[in-house]
């Protein structure tokens, strides 16, 4: 793509073409050496309850957290599309306060788009988001903030059943004016029938190489984060083990004396 900003126009024509390409992050400098290197959308999702504040899952994020997170994201995007994570109950306390959340995220997160949790079961609050001129990502299959109720984390969707219910949510949240829907954890098969059955694009996480887009947690697939790596990741490199490996030597040199030199 050429360095145009970019838009939920951009995305929608991405569909059956481009492949579209988002990571997370969450502060000022990852998201300026993302969006540096190219990357189409950046998520700042509440994935960094587990990487940047040490939780065992989503649910512990709030509101405050983040705004605060999606300021710094958005001020190192200059050219990807910052999407912001609805965090846990921010959008099921009714419709009137699920607007209010989803603007704050737009108006002092300063993002362009929020991402949101579930199928049919909350599709007027999609609506009324994207009514209120916020454009919305869908998420479905797996998803994190429903961790205790779906009994752990794992592949999603694995009976007939529960597929013909995805494509229901899927097809939900398209209707209610979703301009993409993120896929997490479910059959590859089921994830390319999802994907051909919408007019608006699909992002898959841990969903197979048929969506119209992938993405994955930006620790996870730097190799800073390790407490746990789910199987679907490929650690595109080593950032972790190279930080450990400096600071290393950084007390070696401070605890002999060769630094800082004379």
């Amino acid at each position: 793509m050429a360095n145009k900003k970019i838009t939920t126009k951009t995305i929608r024509a991405m569909k059956g073409g481009e492949k579209i390409s988002m990571l997370t992050a969450y502060d000022y400098s990852m998201a300026k050496l993302v969006d540096r290197a190219g990357i189409d959308m950046i998520l700042v999702g509440d994935s960094l309850g587990n990487v940047m504040l040490g939780f065992d899952n989503t649910t512990h994020v709030t509101m405050s957290d983040m705004i605060h997170h999606t300021k710094a994201v958005s001020r190192g995007a200059e050219r990807a599309m910052v999407v912001a994570d609805m965090p846990f109950l921010s959008c099921r306390l009714g419709v009137y306060e699920a607007v209010r959340n989803a603007g704050a995220l737009i108006a002092e997160g300063n993002a362009a788009a929020v991402k949101i949790e579930g199928g049919e079961e909350i599709s007027d609050v999609i609506r009324a988001i994207t009514d209120a001129g916020i454009p919305v990502v869908g998420h479905l299959g797996l998803t994190p903030q429903s961790v205790n109720q779906l009994g752990g984390f794992g592949i999603q969707a694995k009976t007939d059943a529960a597929a013909e219910k995805l494509l229901r949510d899927a097809k939900a949240v398209e209707e209610a004016g979703a301009f993409a829907v993120v896929l997490e954890c479910i059959p590859r098969a089921l994830a390319k029938k999802v994907t051909e059955s919408l007019a608006v694009p699909t992002i898959g996480i841990g969903a197979g190489p048929d969506c119209d887009g992938q993405v994955l947690v930006l620790h996870d697939m730097l190799g800073m984060f390790d407490d746990y790596v789910p199987s679907f990741v490929k650690r595109f490199a080593e950032v972790g083990k190279t930080i450990t490996a400096g600071v290393t030597d950084y007390i070696k040199e401070v605890k002999e004396g060769s630094f800082p030199a004379k």
